[in-house]
């Protein structure tokens, strides 16, 4: 077995994955608008709220940093969404001249009904798998969990991937 054969089988079962997570985003968004029709908020505005329930406080620039967008979307997303009363905007708490997000009681609930439309969605997917296809995913779940760690300690490394640096 030569060198290239591991890198090769790496890039091989990332590129399967990879496919795999973007169809089970599709499959999963395509579900829960179906579900859920009348959700007025689009994804993005989704992601936003999600972050900052995570993230209680958090600023323009923090919220950029997580969805690897420009901060100027951020701030554009995020006045649309204080506009609508899901988020609030406050003076920040260690330098006033920032502004720090805080959910609402609307935004967290639109949250908390996305969220539960998604576990429902879920739920009723993995009744349709086989007693040991969900002993699987179960046992797979730490490991998914791992990857999302060791893909968010390598956000830097990200620009470097596009420049075709690649370290595999």
């Amino acid at each position: 077995m030569s060198v290239m054969e591991p890198m090769a089988d790496r890039l091989s079962l990332s590129g399967e994955a990879a496919d795999l997570v973007a169809a089970l985003r599709r499959a999963m968004r395509k579900a829960a608008r179906a579900g859920q029709p009348a959700m007025p908020l689009s994804v993005a505005q989704l992601e936003l709220l999600s972050l900052v329930e995570e993230n209680p406080g958090a600023r323009p620039g923090d919220l950029a940093d997580l969805l690897r967008l420009a901060p100027n979307s951020v701030s554009t997303l995020a006045n649309a969404m204080v506009g609508t009363g899901m988020l609030a905007r406050a003076p920040g708490t260690r330098d006033r001249r920032t502004v720090e997000y805080t959910l609402t009681a609307e935004g967290l609930a639109m949250v908390s009904q996305w969220r539960r439309t998604n576990t429902l969605l879920l739920a009723r997917a993995v009744a349709e798998l086989s007693q040991g296809e969900q002993k699987t995913l179960a046992s797979a779940l730490p490991v998914l969990a791992h990857l999302i760690e060791a893909i968010n300690a390598r956000t830097e490394d990200v620009a470097h991937v596009e420049e075709g640096a690649t370290t595999v």
